[in-house]
């Protein structure tokens, strides 16, 4: 199990970092678009690449913290695309990070809570 939950936040690591920062350009037009100042836009970039690397500590606490905060940006990114009508398709990519993280968080907490 801990080799799927590598590849989890592999997969996470990677999606985060492909939109912010490969796709950054888009992003800023994104923003633009839903009349999102470029103050929020900066902030959420540094937390959701700030999270991410959350996921890779050795300090399951930190990790929990990490699998959080991708899930409360999420769910805000999917409400901000539910409020500007997006297509689906534009929605699912938020909804498949929730659940990532989600399993992140359910493997790392019960990590935590197991007795020694």
């Amino acid at each position: 199990m801990t080799s799927v939950i590598h590849v989890l936040k592999a997969i996470a690591a990677g999606s985060i970092f492909f939109v912010w920062v490969v796709r950054y350009r888009e992003i800023i037009e994104e923003f633009k678009a839903y009349g999102l100042p470029s103050w929020l836009r900066d902030f959420v970039g540094i937390l959701n690449l700030s999270f991410t690397f959350m996921l890779f500590s050795n300090d399951l606490n930190v990790s929990l913290i990490g699998a959080s905060g991708i899930i409360i940006l999420m769910v805000a990114a999917v409400i901000t695309h539910i409020i500007a009508k997006n297509p689906f398709h534009k929605i699912l990519p938020s909804i498949s990070l929730i659940i990532l993280s989600l399993f992140i968080f359910i493997y790392t907490y019960s990590k935590l809570t197991v007795s020694p």
